[in-house]
């Protein structure tokens, strides 16, 4: 993990509460594409879940809600705040990881000659992102900026904030804020329309 990522100051109080969020199913997670930034909307099981989801979390209260524009996400953002006043703030740093040349294969977590398995298998080795992906160190540092300057000022001002977006992305603002090394990145990992609070 980068030695600068952004984490809460000491001495600041963070009053509000933090959640997080993963979006509804698609239909490339059903058949194990990986997605990265490949804007793929909402299955059908997908919208179910986001509405099931609005069900078992309608009594959580939220301020303002920050999400990835990628149609999933939005999507999920609209199903599970529908018929509340909650603002919806869509930012690009919300965004999956891209994986480059990756996005669209099926073989990428179990099969050790891909570019991509020692991401999600050994994400401490992952060092050598394939042709046009991110590297871990880019998915921090854009996941770190967007937590300096958009939710912890929002805590500070007691304010309720909810994070809609992925798996991976969802991962990187975990690991900021518990502080958990690389090797960890997955090890709190969300599954599809499931809330975590994280402060």
């Amino acid at each position: 993990m980068p030695k600068d990522h952004p984490v809460p100051k000491a001495g600041i109080n963070m009053s509000g509460n933090l959640y997080i969020i993963r979006h509804g199913k698609t239909a490339w997670n059903e058949m194990h594409k990986l997605q990265g930034q490949v804007d793929i909307p909402l299955s059908g099981d997908g919208i179910k879940l986001a509405k099931e989801a609005a069900a078992k979390y309608r009594d959580v209260h939220f301020d303002i809600c920050y999400c990835s524009p990628l149609k999933r996400a939005s999507e999920t953002a609209q199903i599970l705040l529908e018929g509340k006043d909650v603002p919806v703030l869509y930012d690009d740093r919300l965004k999956e990881m891209n994986f480059g040349v990756c996005e669209g294969i099926t073989d990428y977590f179990d099969d050790n000659g891909s570019p991509v398995s020692d991401f999600f298998n050994r994400p401490e080795k992952y060092d050598n992102p394939p042709e046009g992906a991110e590297s871990m160190d880019e998915l921090f540092k854009r996941t770190g900026d967007f937590l300096e300057e958009m939710v912890y000022p929002e805590l500070e001002k007691e304010k309720d904030v909810l994070i809609v977006g992925h798996g991976a992305m969802n991962s990187a603002i975990i690991s900021q804020i518990k502080k958990l090394p690389r090797s960890m990145f997955w090890s709190e990992g969300i599954e599809n329309c499931e809330l975590k609070k994280l402060m």
